[in-house]
């Protein structure tokens, strides 16, 4: 925290993800509170994410050659107009299902210049001798913000209305822009480069003939799968199956964040030099094993030690995938890879 513009850069990025965790939760109990559809449920997660990751790519290369903070400032204000416009529409009743489509695919566009954008700012302001605690803290912003913002939505959504869930994120993603303009960026800006698709271009193949950025990019978009099956069927199991309510949906994710900011911290302080895919690897099996639990849970202490499992695995993926792709990745390529 000691590093120069390291501390607004963690501020900004928790609030941020709190901000992110609380759409996450929110936007599916909206969407099941005010359409009763499950399939409009998961088309909407599908939308939120999606395009944006088509775009990965062009986002990569923008990031690397304008620099992060302004970009991740960018799609902070873009998702707080979202969730504003959202709000406010449905307040109006003026919000039929392929409006709320549109607005979230197009909110999605700038979503991989903030994930990108701030974690790729990690190396480049921490030294390399620091870079498992870095990513350990980054981690664990993904950890607070699942402990805090999710039950933090399900409390708002069950006792105010999902509205209100949305229109709160909008102040959050306002903040973390607000801190995010406190970094310096580092990022030179450099003439006489090629377009943003020769450069979009260059990153894919950079990462293609890499065998280690090649192996992390398929088994981190096939692990990601699971992640979004959950965000689908946990609320649908704990409001159908298991008949609670918004509050005890975002006290489940708590939990697993909870378990995630013990572990992350933990591993955080090991040198995993060499062991970084022998952790990637365990804590995929343990995920597997307690998500392969879930379909089998028929009340909520059992749901709770899965998700909790859950959690307590994706430190050590997250500290060991971070290094390990910062490791083989020449600082300049930071963004697109």
């Amino acid at each position: 925290m000691r590093v120069p513009g390291f501390a607004y850069l963690y501020a900004s990025l928790v609030v941020g993800r709190v901000s992110g965790q609380m759409v996450g939760v929110a936007l599916i109990l909206f969407v099941l509170s005010r359409y009763h559809s499950p399939q409009l449920a998961g088309l909407t997660a599908f939308l939120a994410v999606a395009p944006g990751l088509v775009l990965s790519p062009i986002a990569g290369a923008l990031l690397d050659r304008f620099g992060r903070a302004r970009l991740v400032m960018l799609d902070n204000l873009v998702a707080a107009a979202t969730g504003l416009l959202v709000a406010g529409l449905s307040w109006r009743q003026a919000l039929p299902a392929p409006l709320l489509l549109s607005i979230v695919f197009v909110s999605s566009l700038t979503l991989p210049l903030s994930n990108g954008g701030a974690r790729s700012l990690f190396p480049i302001l921490a030294p390399r001798r620091l870079w498992e605690r870095a990513n350990a803290l980054d981690s664990t912003g993904h950890v607070i913000a699942t402990l805090l913002g999710a039950p933090l939505a399900g409390a708002l959504v069950g006792f105010a209305g999902p509205e209100w869930a949305l229109a709160t994120t909008g102040i959050g993603y306002v903040a973390a822009a607000a801190l995010m303009a406190r970094v310096h960026d580092p990022t030179s800006r450099e003439a006489g480069r090629p377009s943003i698709f020769v450069d979009a271009w260059h990153g894919l193949r950079y990462v293609a003939r890499n065998a280690s950025l090649r192996g992390l990019a398929l088994t981190l978009s096939t692990f990601n799968l699971s992640w979004g099956v959950l965000n689908i069927a946990i609320p649908v199991m704990v409001l159908g199956r298991l008949h609670g309510g918004p509050a005890t949906v975002g006290l489940l994710w708590g939990a697993m964040g909870a378990g995630g900011l013990v572990s992350a911290l933990l591993f955080g302080r090991i040198n995993s030099r060499g062991r970084e895919r022998h952790l990637m690897v365990g804590a995929i099996v343990v995920s597997a094993a307690a998500m392969a639990l879930l379909p089998l849970a028929a009340s909520l202490p059992v749901v709770v030690a899965a998700i909790v499992m859950v959690g307590v695995a994706n430190g050590p993926f997250d500290v060991a995938l971070f290094t390990l792709r910062q490791r083989r990745t020449d600082p300049a390529w930071f963004g697109r890879a």
